[in-house]
């Protein structure tokens, strides 16, 4: 700017925080989270990233001034501040044991996500130069020091303050989930064959919960979840989308919607290291796989069973919609030039047919998925002979739900990798998924969520710059352009854009219970449900059952885990809606006030 301004900024809140996009989960996802909302993975995310140049005495991470962050290459001027977020709190809000929830607990989440050692939410959250506190404890001021974009994806979940050691550094902290809540409802106890939620007795607004006592059971496979759901021993379920829903269209007091939402499933191949760090061997790889005759064998049959519409998705890590380049993942099978590219770099058919190069033995392709999730199984069963035969020695490598997203996933522990993305409703949900300085190294004290490991700077670039670009097409120019570059660098095969399934017992609970099925938090909203049958509770059949509950670190990397812990308890600046939008909930008193300076 040629002189310096204060104004609302009305384009930015309108026409970049609240563009509907996706990446991310279900039962077997990727995930979301907690107050940066990154991209989750359900059991369904080549180069090492910079290490982050910080100002003396500044933590690791940090945007003091004087210090430069990989995210943006930007220098922070001693005071500069380039936009403001002003944020009203509800005077009226409290935690679970009375106490105001405050600017400090703003404070620290800011804090926990920045500098936590393991945490998945730096970006965006390296941005802020500060929160301060403005005419009371409840009035917070978060300074940033770009025009930051993606700010309604930041305190999205509020850590309480008195509940940690040290807000800079909570990896230690939640090694159960805490009795702990902003919201209507708090956890009594939480373990490993279930979680009781009760009602918050301090909460202090009018959407209080209707029923005195909601239980979250695991449940170990689909056929058991199905089962409990004919049975009556649970009365919800929020399954993977899958041609079994059928089986239960027999029971009238059993009802089901299925509707788009923010999910798509994809293979994504590692990059960091193993055999898939090879470019060429990735391409030929990627080029071997026939997406259309995988689509028909593996999702035709579900959708058609469930009388649903599907189709390929040639999006990559979005859904369709104005960040979709139309150019990117087209005619990717293409098996002739897959061999040509391997032999003319050296590659040749060893004795048993795979592909090997330099007298050494041909690399063994480990593909990941979930345990128990019959389609996945279903799609190895599939192609992995189809690879072989091809030339690429791949094996089935699989483990549970927790170790997948939890364990080996973040630590890099696989070659390949199908899973289904949740992300929130911003395409900013692309920065901690593919950025470079998001790729967890010693040197950054392991935090980003790039678990593909995937470093290009160009599309890196052109990703942290679409956060600090207000013009809408410029900014989806750049994230399209970031896509088309994944699509060059063969880092996934895309597959299908997948719908959310509600399926719950009429006999047993009513209400809005299918009100938020294509919503990002998918059906947080129990607090509204109702006891229909008089036994006083509700109990929800969870898919996934997290071994760990940290909402900064890898345990967020499962949309199980905030969808059990984080999203029913901790109370946020804005929630998402199903229609892919922010919306102000009631911590705050009206829309937080946006100014560039």
């Amino acid at each position: 700017m040629s002189m310096r301004r204060t104004k609302r900024l009305v384009a930015l809140a309108a026409g970049l925080a609240l563009v509907a996009t996706a990446c991310g989960g279900d039962d077997d996802n990727a995930a979301p989270t907690t107050s940066g909302q990154a991209a989750t993975t359900t059991a369904g995310s080549e180069t090492t990233a910079a290490a982050s140049t910080t100002a003396a005495g500044a933590a690791p991470g940090s945007t003091a001034p004087g210090s430069t962050t990989p995210a943006t290459g930007l220098t922070v001027p001693t005071g500069a501040t380039a936009m403001t977020v002003t944020m009203d709190l509800n005077p009226d809000a409290v935690w679970e044991d009375g106490t105001p929830i405050t600017v400090a607990d703003v404070e620290c989440t800011w804090k926990a996500n920045l500098s936590t050692p393991g945490s998945i939410f730096t970006a965006g959250n390296d941005q802020i130069t500060g929160v301060k506190q403005g005419t009371s404890d409840k009035q917070a001021i978060v300074e940033f020091k770009s025009t930051y974009g993606g700010y309604k994806n930041l305190f999205t979940s509020i850590i309480k303050k008195a509940s940690v050691k040290d807000c800079s550094d909570v990896s230690g902290d939640f090694q159960k989930w805490p009795q702990v809540s902003g919201r209507p409802y708090m956890i009594q106890s939480w373990g490993d064959s279930q979680s009781v939620f009760v009602p918050n007795p301090k909460y202090w607004g009018t959407d209080k919960p209707k029923v005195d006592k909601v239980v979250m059971v695991p449940q170990t496979d689909t056929d058991t979840e199905l089962a409990s759901i004919k049975s009556g021993q649970v009365d919800f379920i929020f399954p993977q989308f899958s041609d079994a829903l059928g089986s239960l269209q027999s029971d009238s007091n059993i009802k089901m919607t299925i509707e788009n939402g923010a999910n798509y499933e994809n293979l994504y191949f590692q990059v960091k290291d193993g055999p898939l760090k090879d470019a060429t061997f990735r391409e030929a790889l990627s080029e071997s796989i026939d997406r259309q005759a995988f689509f028909d064998q593996i999702y035709a049959p579900i959708f058609a069973a469930s009388g649903q519409k599907g189709e390929l998705s040639n999006c990559g890590p979005i859904v369709p919609g104005e960040y979709c380049p139309t150019d990117a993942f087209q005619d990717s099978y293409n098996p002739d030039n897959a061999a040509k590219i391997l032999e003319a770099a050296g590659w040749k058919k060893n004795g048993q047919g795979f592909w090997a190069k330099d007298g050494q033995d041909a690399p063994k392709i480990r593909w990941m998925v979930n345990a128990g999730n019959s389609r996945r199984e279903n799609a190895q069963a599939y192609l992995i002979p189809l690879l072989n035969q091809a030339g690429f020695d791949v094996v089935a490598d699989n483990c549970d739900a927790a170790c997948v997203f939890q364990q080996r996933q973040p630590s890099f522990d696989y070659d390949i990798a199908m899973y289904i993305t949740t992300a929130p409703p911003d395409p900013q949900g692309l920065i901690p998924l593919y950025t470079c300085d998001n790729i967890p190294t010693p040197e950054n004290s392991n935090r980003g969520q790039n678990f593909q490991g995937w470093c290009n700077q160009k599309a890196s670039d052109e990703l942290h710059k679409s956060d600090v670009t207000l013009d809408p097409t410029a900014r989806a120019d750049l994230i399209k352009s970031a896509i088309t570059d994944m699509s060059t660098d063969h880092i996934m095969v895309p597959m299908v854009v997948f719908p959310n399934s509600s399926v719950w017992r009429t006999d047993k609970v009513g209400g809005p219970v299918d009100a938020e099925t294509r919503n990002y938090m998918a059906f947080s909203n129990f607090n509204e449900w109702t006891d229909t049958n008089g036994d006083g509770q509700i109990v929800i059949g969870a898919e996934q059952w997290p071994e760990c509950v940290n909402p900064v670190t890898q345990c967020a990397n499962s949309s199980w885990m905030v969808w059990t812990t984080v999203f029913p308890t901790l109370p946020a600046i804005w929630d998402t809606t199903g229609d892919q939008k922010y919306v102000p909930t009631n911590l705050v008193t009206k829309e937080p006030e946006v100014k560039v300076l």
